[in-house]
């Protein structure tokens, strides 16, 4: 079969068009060229944030649906199932801003509302008796349907496991949520935010007895390097609340921000395995 030379120059031409054309999109009275992206750019949503409500089911909806405080997701108690799947609430869409993190700061950012995914969960927080504090427990309904929520969320903007925080990380002036209950560990496990390995922790701790005090001012470095905020002016009580906060992520099992081995070692091993922030 003969082909013609115009018609080889035709497609030739049609080619070189043709990666062009793809460039271009149509926006009615004007349209975009699309190829050339530039270089100085990245994801917006680098965090994610858990709360918990500290209110039951119906009030934080009312709550987070006013014009006050809001969060990307309400996950409440015991999910109602449709189609056999439990229902998860999308108060605000994810490229929207949220109002969840207020006041907050973490490895070096600040108003965390501007780059963070939110996640509020119902729980009622705790309770204060004269000896005691009682902290109330998630339902495994709830941690079921978090895992996966929580897994898409940091697929989708390539959140680093040290960026998935509780409000308390980011606030831990003004906040204890998401509580020492949360099952930090267990999300972990699932690849859901950080935990320090459990081989460096006893390696670094090097036969100390763990509630051995240490010094407070080396111990908030270490947190400083990991991502929390410290001021240098905080008072004892500022101090020990930010320690707290660290311990109701990563040991919860004493929570009363006292300086221990224990705490500086959890601290040391979590730079080991993800480094100090930037």
């Amino acid at each position: 079969m003969k082909i013609w030379p115009g018609i080889i120059a035709a497609a030739l031409l049609a080619g070189c068009q043709n990666p062009q054309q793809d460039t271009l999109v149509d926006r009615g009275a004007y349209q975009l060229e699309t190829l050339h992206q530039a270089q100085g750019a990245d994801q917006r949503i680098r965090f994610l944030v858990m709360h918990y409500t500290a209110e039951d089911f119906h009030s934080s909806l009312k709550t987070l649906t006013d014009e006050h405080v809001s969060a990307h997701y309400l996950l409440p108690a015991h999910p109602q199932r449709e189609h056999s799947k439990p229902t998860v609430y999308r108060l605000v869409p994810e490229a929207m801003r949220a109002w969840h993190a207020g006041t907050s700061a973490w490895r070096g950012r600040n108003n965390l509302n501007d780059t963070s995914i939110g996640i509020e969960i119902v729980n009622k927080g705790f309770t204060r008796s004269m000896l005691f504090t009682h902290w109330q427990p998630y339902t495994a309904e709830q941690i079921a349907v978090l895992i996966p929520l929580s897994s898409d969320i940091i697929q989708r903007y390539g959140i680093q496991p040290q960026d998935v925080v509780g409000h308390s990380d980011i606030a831990p002036q003004r906040k204890q949520d998401p509580g020492p209950l949360f099952p930090w560990r267990q999300l972990a496990q699932a690849g859901i935010g950080a935990w320090p390995d459990e081989r460096d922790v006893q390696r670094l701790l090097a036969g100390r007895d763990r509630h051995a005090p240490v010094p407070m001012a080396p111990l908030l470095e270490k947190l400083a390097r990991y991502g929390y905020a410290i001021d240098p002016l905080w008072d004892a009580r500022q101090q020990r609340n930010v320690l707290a906060a660290f311990q109701m992520h990563f040991r919860p099992d004493d929570v009363r921000g006292e300086p221990d081995a224990e705490s500086e070692a959890i601290v040391d091993a979590l730079l080991v395995k993800y480094g100090a922030a930037r």
